[in-house]
């Protein structure tokens, strides 16, 4: 099979990083979400279920039928605005998916209809680029900032991270990794005596369906994921070489969310959208050196999500067991040429330097206004940035520095 011919170590180590980084980030927020809505520990198995089968199918196949790398995660702004409303709201747990299935609805018809496609088209690239730079490099922050609690680990890691990339480029992500296990091993930091082996069951809640669910809920839930994770999630499809006719089609893919989204709605899954962050993981060059084959570390992300999802509570406890200053470090380490790339390409072209660079700023600040985040407002700034400079103009100054 072609596949395993073209999987690497770098491949599935890349796939592998993803799933931590996405999973030990957010998990927590997720099961916040769940109870805020009254979710017993049977109904949180079952979220994690459900949505590990959905973001581990939405990768895993689409990867392997088009040869590029589909990345799918869970939508993490999502999860916050669920865990605030349903904690203030008191809404049921099958009101919850009523406003899941409406969100996926939503979804699903601005991706059929390639309209948010359409919109991202005229977003000039130095904002694109200064968005998911953005939105990077606050994990490339989160990297050294942890030297505060853990020193020695960040400085071992990024000693063979700088080494590696020297010396065994391609297995520069694998021998970090390697080096930080085997130093939180050592200092006692890492343990997996405890882990059991679980396998979730689903549980099915019927949706039910009203006006407060359907305002409070699933409008909020559908716009943060759209602004705040497939907005970025498109760009850094971009920025990796998989856009245009011959890359990956984004509409179909936002549309196969949606549809995954509102047949997994009844088990937990609360939306599920296009990756930006473990997305540049896996389409990067520390993937592979050939992007023909990055498809591959997609594959491997999609297989590991859906055993989190089938073995639930198994592969809880074993991500959980990863040191926090380890999955920080790994994350924005493994991260620094798509930051580089990013900054570089939205720096480049100098009548849209000032509004990249507003743009850049404001997606970093992690600003939230009306529960929409940073990577919405930084693209707002940006384009009003232009638009005060430019005036109309800047429409004919974008299609000529794209």
């Amino acid at each position: 099979m072609r596949f395993f011919k073209d999987l690497s170590l770098s491949a599935f180590t890349a796939g592998f990083v993803a799933v931590l980084v996405g999973f030990t980030s957010s998990v927590a927020l997720v099961f916040q979400a769940a109870q805020s809505f009254t979710a017993d520990p049977q109904i949180i198995s079952s979220w994690m279920w459900a949505l590990g089968l959905g973001m581990g199918l939405s990768s895993w196949l689409p990867s392997l039928w088009w040869r590029r790398p589909v990345m799918v995660a869970w939508s993490t702004p999502g999860a916050a605005v669920l865990a605030a409303a349903g904690l203030g709201g008191g809404f049921s747990m099958g009101e919850a998916v009523g406003a899941f299935m409406v969100c996926a609805a939503l979804i699903v018809l601005f991706g059929a209809t390639g309209w948010f496609e359409r919109l991202l088209s005229r977003i000039p690239v130095a904002i694109a680029s200064a968005l998911l730079a953005g939105v990077l490099t606050r994990f490339g922050l989160q990297a050294f900032s942890a030297a505060k609690t853990a020193p020695g680990l960040v400085v071992l890691m990024l000693l063979a991270y700088l080494l590696s990339r020297r010396y065994l480029v391609r297995y520069a992500v694998v021998l970090t990794l390697a080096v930080g296990l085997a130093w939180v091993s050592l200092m006692g930091h890492f343990s997996l005596a405890s882990v059991q082996i679980e396998l979730a069951r689903p549980v099915f809640i019927a949706p039910e369906f009203s006006v407060s669910a359907l305002v409070s809920l699933a409008i909020p839930l559908f716009v943060v994921t759209m602004a705040s994770q497939n907005l970025p999630g498109v760009v850094a499809i971009q920025a990796a070489g998989y856009g245009g006719a011959q890359g990956i089609p984004v509409s179909k893919v936002i549309t196969l969310t949606g549809l995954m989204t509102m047949v997994l709605a009844p088990f937990g899954a609360f939306a599920l959208n296009l990756s930006a962050i473990t997305a540049a993981i896996c389409m990067g060059p520390e993937a592979h050196r050939d992007p023909a084959r990055r498809y591959t570390a997609a594959v491997s992300c999609g297989v590991l999500y859906v055993l989190i999802g089938v073995f639930g509570g198994t592969v809880t406890s074993v991500l959980s067991a990863f040191p926090t200053a380890l999955v920080a470090a790994i994350a924005g380490l493994a991260l620094l040429g798509t930051i580089g790339g990013g900054l570089a390409s939205a720096l480049a072209h100098e009548p849209h330097r000032e509004a990249a660079l507003i743009t850049f700023l404001v997606t970093l600040s992690g600003v939230v206004l009306w529960d929409v985040g940073s990577a919405f407002w930084g693209v707002v700034a940006g384009v009003l940035a232009l638009f005060i400079q430019y005036g109309r103009s800047w429409m004919a100054s974008t299609r000529t520095a794209s």
